[in-house]
């Protein structure tokens, strides 16, 4: 089993706190957010326990269940996200945005250029509508070549 932390009280206010639907059903909140997206999340499975999402099954490519990962894990009130299928995701790195960061810092500390920052960017669409706009708390995939 997979397992990532999330910065709990970051990121987009689905559950709870507000709209009635999300509190009853997290669930399918969480799968309206990645349609919303335009992510396929076929062959995945959400469970919300707590303020943990699980995500079990085999998703379409080890990159679209990165950014399923993602997608559900930058929601407020999730803490953690656990997987199944762990092959899938044996790869991926994800960073946690601190306060002040930027995507050229994060590409220069775990690329090793600042200049790659682009394929940062590009790694974390659709959730990244701009490279300028990441916040503390956020989760970023960083791709591996």
């Amino acid at each position: 089993m997979g397992v990532w932390s999330f910065v709990k009280d970051a990121g987009k206010k689905l559950l709870g706190g507000g709209a009635a639907e999300a509190a009853e059903a997290p669930e399918a909140a969480l799968k309206k957010e990645i349609e919303d997206l335009g992510l396929d999340a076929s062959g995945l499975d959400l469970k919300v326990e707590g303020d943990t999402v699980k995500v079990a099954g085999k998703a379409v490519s080890p990159e679209m269940k990165e950014k399923v990962i993602l997608a559900v894990g930058n929601v407020a009130g999730v803490a953690k996200v656990e997987t199944s299928h762990d092959e899938d995701t044996t790869a991926a790195v994800f960073h946690t945005v601190a306060k002040g960061d930027t995507l050229s810092a994060i590409a220069k500390k775990t690329l090793g250029n600042a200049n790659r920052y682009m394929e940062i960017f590009e790694a974390n669409k659709p959730m990244l509508k701009h490279p300028d706009k990441i916040y503390p708390g956020q989760v970023l995939r960083i791709p591996q070549k």
